[in-house]
């Protein structure tokens, strides 16, 4: 899943650390929910979304795999 958290949690000057503890998941889920290694569950999905006033579609992109 493509997503645009990298640059929200750039423009806030936040670590991948902080938003973490913001959302209350590791670093590590950060990290690969920001590569597009792991798709997050629903519930983290809404409070990233939430904390950054931000829809879910706003901030996540469905991509098929080929």
């Amino acid at each position: 899943m493509k997503n645009k958290i990298r640059d929200l949690r750039s423009t806030k000057g936040w670590t991948q650390e902080d938003l973490a503890k913001a959302i209350g998941v590791s670093r590590q889920t950060i990290n690969a929910i920001e590569k597009g290694k792991f798709d997050p569950s629903l519930p983290t999905a809404f409070r990233i979304a939430n904390l950054f006033e931000e829809t879910i579609e706003g901030i996540f992109e469905y991509r098929e795999e080929d």
